[in-house]
Formats: structure tokens, sequence, C-alpha cells
């Protein structure tokens, strides 16, 4: 990757939905140029996807809280796995190093829908104990790295 693709991806971060044309003219190359080099992007992985952001306020999803969860034991982690990919106020999912085993963001309508959520998380086997942070403000949000 060398820093004419760098330039796309930079642009693309900014606006998935940029035309060939407009990349092409903003990074002074060819649209055939621009549409091989987007190809050779795609079809090596760097770039996964091309997506939507929805902003979560319009859809009445105002608390974003983080959930640490630790299972009692490795043999419960297909119970929580299922509950994560399943429950679609939770969008990310990390296993993690440390305390606890799990980390969950979960982007939810308020404090009462969290309950909800933690309450059904205690519920699922295994679960030995959770921490939750509520998010008050974002100082930062990127979808995705910048390359370098």
């Amino acid at each position: 990757m060398d820093q004419m693709d760098k330039s796309i991806l930079l642009l693309l971060e900014e606006n998935a939905r940029m035309t060939v044309s407009e990349i092409s003219h903003r990074i002074n190359l060819s649209v055939s140029a621009v549409s091989e080099r987007l190809k050779k992007l795609e079809n090596t992985g760097i770039i996964e996807q091309y997506t939507t952001i929805i902003n979560s306020k319009y859809l009445n999803k105002n608390l974003t809280a983080f959930m640490s969860v630790a299972l009692d034991g490795p043999h419960y982690v297909e119970k929580l796995r299922e509950f994560v990919e399943t429950d679609e106020e939770i969008l990310e999912g990390y296993y993690v190093a440390g305390e606890f085993d799990y980390m969950l963001k979960i982007i939810t309508e308020d404090t009462e829908s969290l309950k909800d959520i933690l309450d059904r998380i205690k519920g699922i086997q295994g679960v030995g104990k959770t921490k939750t942070v509520v998010c008050l403000s974002s100082i930062k949000s990127k979808h995705s790295i910048v390359p370098n």
C-alpha cells in the first residue's frame, strides 16, 4: 500500500459514498487508476466493507454503556456469545485480558432498558459478575483506523 492508496482510504473514511470520479479529482489520479486501486484494496481485504453510520439519538437510543462480564469458566462462553450476537443493542463485544473476560458496548434508550439488558446478562448461566460504566458524553468516536 502506497501513499495514493492511503489517500483513497482517507477520503473514503471521510465519506464512503464518494464517487470514483470525485476521488480521482481530489487526488489527481485517473478514474481508471482509482477504480483499479479500489478493486485491489477490496480484494486484499484492506477495505472490509462500506457502511452507513446511524445517529442513535434519532432512534431514541440516548444511553451508551460499557459492560464488563466475568464468566465462571470457559465452558460458559457459548451461552454469552449467543446472547451477544442476537441482542441488537449490543453493538460490540470483545474478549479481553484482566479481571473480566468480555467487554460489551451497549447503546440503548435509557437506564431502564440498560437495567433490562443487565438483568438478562446476569441471568445467563455462568455469568459470575458484571461491571457497567455509563458514558456521559463522547470526546472521540472513530469507526475505522487511519492508515499511516
